[in-house]
């Protein structure tokens, strides 16, 4: 189960209550679309679990038994009688180029020891919490916080594959906002792609735009064409926030004889990955692509590292600022809707933020517990501040603008604007002195190349994509829980944001560098 927000927890109960006031301090647990929900001190959690955990002594089991049914992998098989599975045609043993004539069988190895077996699973999680009260504490409703050990499926190549390679035409997709890596991930797709014998290899230009206009032509791929763009950022295939059209999609891929889709994206583009898979049985395999860090299970998506590693040199920028000069401040803006994970993780690293602001932690910028009383205390102590604020914080202190983008997000007014605003209009009628330095390095960092990290990540996760594939699997997407790559079904990671505990111990790790107060 994962551990979401009280904030972000109050407002799915507003939601699906149809109410804004509550009796008692605390909502044990409540039923709304299949999912089960626990208010306790310290967080939310969300089983999306159809069993009943009261007084039934064999509750772990159907738990159990009730999430293997939910974390179950949709397969080709599933839907056609037909499919007959045949000799895997990667192994990397042989080396030699897959022939076009096939007469003599597929080219494998039977004393190579690198496929994963079927019934691999992973651990999701491994921490066993004795108590709810635990710092970061995910607990099943169950006031024991009982141990229930919760598998996924491993992710690799198998040796039986369920698409001759000679007959795979292939499609990319990148959606969404520009993100570090991108270009690693389409490269390592191609490869693999390409070392079990695919020829036909497209990519969809600008999105699920691409499908829709005729005017823009895709692009052929192959490893020839992608062999040095993980040297440059952004996405040789363009990206955009286009929301898809399923039905136009499927005859646009039926038209172009298309069995196996790659989409890149975050939770609105693997949406309409699993809506693109629910009308098509052909392979459609998503690879989590988001800045934010928000999707859920995983222990990071790509881009995040690097997104990080550029934010510290921001905020160095801003501590030189703030430090050069008299009363100085250095304000900077980071990325997280509705996820702290970039401004908890960049304070963390830099070691140079007095005050961090998260959209999962509510704060007050006025009073005597206010951010301006805490940065005027700064300035008297130490003569300067770095404040670190996400781009989805403090939105109740911010007018509702009612405009959403492409897939339905409220778009935010500039919280970073009305912090430095606040910060010298407050200064000003105190009569004190300050020099505040805003940066907003948000483009900056969605267009960097890919570090190290995640260039090792993205390589990963397009390998394993592509073995989820040609294993016959659809509807699902590829990860990383527990340092070990897994696939996932896609509705069990979109069903809302990844968030930042505020009582996970990162979150204290983060309060002990920065030496913050709470600003309610």
């Amino acid at each position: 189960m994962e551990a979401i927000s009280p904030a972000y927890g109050l407002q799915l109960v507003k939601k699906w209550s149809g109410s804004d006031s509550f009796s008692g301090s605390i909502l044990s647990s409540m039923r709304s679309s299949g999912g089960k929900f626990k208010i306790n001190r310290i967080y939310v959690g969300k089983t999306n679990s159809s069993v009943e955990l009261s007084d039934d002594p064999g509750w772990k089991t159907k738990f159990q038994e009730d999430f293997e049914k939910r974390f179950y992998i949709p397969h080709l098989s599933d839907f056609y009688d037909d499919v007959t599975p045949i000799p895997s045609t990667f192994c990397l043993k042989s080396r030699r180029p897959v022939i076009e004539d096939f007469a003599d069988g597929y080219p494998s190895d039977e004393k190579w020891n690198g496929y994963i077996n079927n019934n691999d699973r992973v651990l999701l999680k491994v921490i066993h919490y004795s108590s709810p009260t635990s710092a970061g504490a995910e607990c099943i409703d169950d006031p024991d916080c009982s141990w229930v050990e919760k598998w996924v499926h491993r992710a690799g190549p198998r040796e039986e594959i369920y698409f001759k390679p000679e007959e795979v035409a292939a499609a990319i997709v990148t959606c969404g906002g520009l993100c570090p890596g991108l270009n690693d991930v389409i490269r390592q797709i191609v490869i693999t792609l390409e070392i079990y014998g695919v020829k036909k290899i497209e990519g969809i230009r600008f999105g699920y735009h691409g499908f829709s206009d005729k005017g823009i032509p895709n692009i052929l791929l192959s490893r020839k064409v992608v062999d040095n763009i993980h040297l440059a950022g952004g996405s040789l295939l363009g990206v955009s926030r286009e929301v898809p059209n399923v039905g136009q999609i499927v005859d646009n891929l039926q038209e172009r004889g298309i069995n196996m889709l790659f989409v890149l994206g975050g939770n609105g583009p693997h949406a309409g990955a699993d809506a693109i898979h629910n009308e098509m049985k052909v392979a459609v395999v998503g690879v989590p692509k988001t800045i934010d860090n928000d999707i859920l299970m995983m222990d990071k998506t790509f881009g995040f590292d690097t997104a990080v590693e550029a934010a510290q040199r921001a905020i160095n920028s801003a501590y030189i600022e703030a430090r050069s000069a008299y009363r100085g401040i250095g304000l900077v803006k980071l990325m997280g809707r509705d996820s702290g994970f970039i401004a908890m993780h960049a304070s963390l690293s830099s070691g140079q933020v007095d005050i961090c602001l998260i959209p999962e932690v509510p704060f007050q910028l006025h009073g005597e517990h206010g951010v301006l009383t805490h940065l005027k205390y700064l300035l008297q102590k130490k003569g300067s501040a770095v404040i670190c604020v996400s781009e989805g914080a403090g939105k109740n202190l911010l007018e509702n603008n009612n405009v959403t983008d492409a897939y339905g997000n409220f778009m935010f007014k500039d919280i970073g604007v009305h912090i430095q605003q606040e910060t010298k209009k407050f200064f000003k009628d105190a009569g004190v002195p300050a020099d505040m330095k805003y940066i907003d390095p948000t483009y900056m960092i969605r267009a960097c190349r890919a570090n190290a990290s995640d260039g090792i990540l993205c390589t990963v996760l397009g390998q394993n994509a592509v073995h989820g594939a040609f294993a016959g699997y659809s509807g699902i997407t590829v990860g990383i829980c527990n340092t070990h790559y897994v696939y996932l079904p896609i509705p069990e990671v979109i069903s809302y944001p990844k968030q930042v505990d505020p009582n996970s111990r990162m979150w204290h790790r983060c309060l002990t560098s920065t030496g913050q107060p709470d600003f309610i």
